[in-house]
């Protein structure tokens, strides 16, 4: 049989670079092995450590037949006599348990052993607790047991039926309890059920599959994930602090919602919704609950009152934290959404709504002036790479227009019977003749072939009513607030990139944040002042004391920054809330993140002991 030239610590360590990150194809490239060749070897290795691949090689050792002795789990078995002929040594090192008394131990023609034991000669009612010797009948019960030298061993157990003969007794006949040996009903012996419980939660469903099956025990990988249900059930304790939060089945289509046991790291159950009534009945049937963390979302908030009203509600510190970031960046959007393009000069703001402040920066300029400008560039001597990094455009797009001598014309698809601009000139009459209802005009041109939907032509006539308000009204100016640049590349400051710098400490600032930081201070009085409230709110978080909040609230409301007003009213709205996530150090993460170690084992093939007995998930 030709031998692999790769060890198995060789092949283990090739498996564990690509289980921590590393392509495949980059892995067989340093290794000198083809994809097909590592994934048979991960088939068979996958999930095992140098010392089970030393284990399994010594099963698969021939031994000779001179006094030798096999050793399972410590327990001497077998002997080998001179003859070559198999002895039993002791019947009893056979037996499953102490009740039970070997009577013969024979091969099965599938190359096993077959123990056949009987229990005890007389029962005992569970009722009265009377001993019978009167039996009534009896069956045979197969039971899958630990291996012998790697074959498989079923014991074969007589299972008397007595009859109880206490008259004053109300059961009349009872069976042989084996609870030591067996759970009623189960397969294999409890024994071998803790063995696949500690492979299955130590691996996963199929590397412990494949274990199993080189040690000597057929077992499937549903059968783990089975086992280790069972064991989870039977374990679990009560929980008392819950956190609560949605997840999502499908991303932006379907939702869940998720419940974890903050205490012990632990998914406890996966509801099919984000709906109240749902998270209420949970919530209803589990009266024990004593506090529930939750996020900023008035849906929780409203199940845990209605549902645990004896549950003290904490709000989550992560949601808070994200939610004064998704602020400040709604105030730093004032400035423009920042492209990174310093090239581009800044146009007017576009207002959004009549009296609402929300405008953005247009980085448009003509695309001639920006033609001319990279063949400058290019004139000067810079590469392609140089151009992009000045310019800020991506380097293909810069090749792309050093090829053409004037700049390239947009190529605009043809209209479809699915756009509601085919059909302009007739809905522009249509408009002027006084018919402005979508739905009027909906069924207009469905007659005239229009394939598309109605949301679609809303957008168009939403722009016309628009157009027409802005004409009819009084222009109001705005100021225009020019966005911050980096002193140094001089690519303006994103607002993403502001807030996450808004809520950063000094102390843990790069050289390049804290000149950003600088230089969005010195351009931007107002993040001067939402990173003065933000680092206030971080000592507070920082020091568990929820005294200074309402102070904090009042100096936020004082100020003009609308977006930090809004989210201190709804910190005020919820201060019994956010004041339990300040005091209490439970609350320091958010859900999903507090469960980064899986609860239930994951096998090679991603397939999870999910206790609701849903389909696998992965936390958002």
């Amino acid at each position: 049989m030709r031998q692999s030239r790769f060890t198995e610590a060789q092949i283990i360590g090739m498996i564990k670079e690509q289980e921590a990150g590393m392509p495949t194809a980059e892995v067989c490239r340093r290794h000198g092995l083809s994809p097909a060749s590592f994934y048979k070897f991960k088939a068979k290795y996958g999930g095992m450590n140098v010392s089970d691949t030393h284990r399994l090689k010594s099963l698969d050792v021939a031994l000779s037949l001179k006094g030798l002795c096999l050793i399972l789990c410590g327990t001497i078995i077998l002997k080998l006599e001179n003859s070559g002929g198999i002895v039993v040594s002791l019947k009893k090192h056979w037996s499953p348990g102490s009740d039970v008394a070997v009577q013969s131990v024979e091969r099965s023609e599938s190359g096993g052993w077959i123990v056949s034991g009987v229990l005890a000669p007389n029962g005992i009612c569970p009722d009265c607790g009377l001993h019978s010797r009167r039996r009534h009948g009896w069956r045979r019960r197969r039971l899958q047991d630990v291996p012998a030298h790697g074959d498989e061993v079923t014991v074969d157990l007589a299972i008397c039926r007595w009859r109880c003969q206490a008259p004053a007794c109300s059961r009349r006949t009872f069976s042989d309890q084996i609870a030591s040996i067996a759970r009623p009903f189960a397969r294999r012996t409890s024994r071998v059920g803790e063995i696949v419980s500690h492979l299955g939660h130590a691996t996963g469903g199929r590397p412990a599959e494949r274990l199993l099956h080189r040690l000597g025990l057929g077992v499937s990988d549903d059968t783990v994930l089975r086992q280790l249900k069972k064991c989870a059930q039977g374990t679990a304790e009560a929980p008392t602090v819950i956190g609560i939060d949605d997840w999502s089945w499908r991303k932006s289509q379907t939702y869940g919602t998720i419940i974890v046991d903050l205490e012990r790291r632990v998914v406890i159950d996966i509801l099919e919704d984000r709906d109240v009534v749902t998270c209420t009945n949970w919530l209803k049937r589990h009266p024990e609950v004593e506090v529930i963390s939750r996020d900023r979302c008035g849906l929780y908030a409203q199940a845990a009152r209605q549902g645990a009203p004896q549950a003290k509600q904490v709000a989550d510190r992560f949601h808070i934290v994200q939610n004064l970031r998704q602020a400040i960046e709604e105030q730093m959007n004032l400035h423009g959404r920042a492209t990174g393009r310093a090239l581009l000069s800044d146009a007017d703001n576009i207002t959004a709504a009549g009296s609402l402040l929300k405008s953005r920066l247009a980085h448009r300029t003509s695309r001639e002036e920006i033609f001319i400008t990279i063949h400058a560039l290019q004139n000067q001597g810079l590469s392609c790479s140089e151009i992009g990094r000045r310019t800020g455009f991506p380097r293909r797009s810069i090749a792309k227009w050093l090829q053409f001598e004037t700049p390239p014309d947009r190529r605009r698809a043809a209209l479809k019977r699915t756009s509601p601009w085919y059909f302009e000139e007739f809905l522009r009459q249509s408009w002027k003749d006084g018919i402005r209802t979508g739905s009027a005009l909906f069924r207009l041109i469905r007659e005239r072939g229009y394939e598309g939907s109605q949301t679609h032509l809303q957008r168009l006539l939403a722009g016309w009513r628009r157009a027409e308000q802005q004409a009819s009204d009084p222009k109001v100016e705005h100021e225009i607030l020019k966005p911050v640049r980096d002193p140094e590349t001089g690519h303006a400051i994103s607002p993403v990139i502001a807030a996450a710098l808004c809520i950063k400490p000094r102390g843990k600032l790069t050289p390049d944040q804290a000149r950003k930081v600088d230089a969005l201070k010195a351009g931007s009085p107002a993040f001067a002042a939402m990173r003065s409230l933000a680092m206030r709110f971080n000592g507070i978080l920082r020091g568990r004391q929820g005294d200074p909040l309402p102070a904090w609230i009042d100096d936020v409301i004082e100020t003009d920054l609308a977006p930090i007003v809004r989210f201190a009213r709804t910190l005020n709205r919820d201060f019994d809330a956010v004041k339990n996530a300040i005091e209490m150090p439970l609350m320091s993460d958010n859900h999903l993140g507090r469960c980064r170690q899986p609860p239930w084992p994951v096998g090679l093939d991603g397939r999870r002991a999910c206790p609701s007995g849903g389909q696998p998930h992965r936390p958002d």
